[in-house]
């Protein structure tokens, strides 16, 4: 056998890779309403490994995303209040769908 031959561990993923999956399936996928995302999660919680990584695959970017639409919203309208409400609608719009996603991610690190 050869010494520095590479034992792959079971479990073992990647939380960037699994966010990119995600991201890319979503935006392949975004014709079918529930489907595509739980989809997306799904395969995305494969990549991730494990559940905890793909709850956290599924919640950064769209935590980041609100928030920046939060911010953008507000630094870019001359009232702050208006963009505040803009961004906070945003941020409704992507929680929403981040539920099929957290579903599918969840189910896709049960079967990794």
């Amino acid at each position: 056998m050869a010494e520095n031959a590479k034992v792959e561990v079971a479990g073992k993923g990647s939380l960037w890779s699994a966010m990119l999956w995600m991201f890319v399936l979503s935006l392949l996928l975004f014709w079918l309403p529930l489907l595509g995302m739980f989809i997306a999660g799904l395969v995305g919680g494969r990549k991730a490994g494990g559940v905890g990584t793909a709850m956290l695959a599924v919640f950064l970017p769209g935590l980041v995303v609100a928030g920046l639409m939060f911010l953008l919203a507000t630094a870019l309208t001359g009232m702050p209040l208006l963009g505040a409400i803009a961004g906070l609608g945003a941020g409704v719009l992507i929680v929403a769908n981040v539920v099929p996603l957290l579903a599918g991610a969840v189910v896709g690190g049960l079967l990794s």
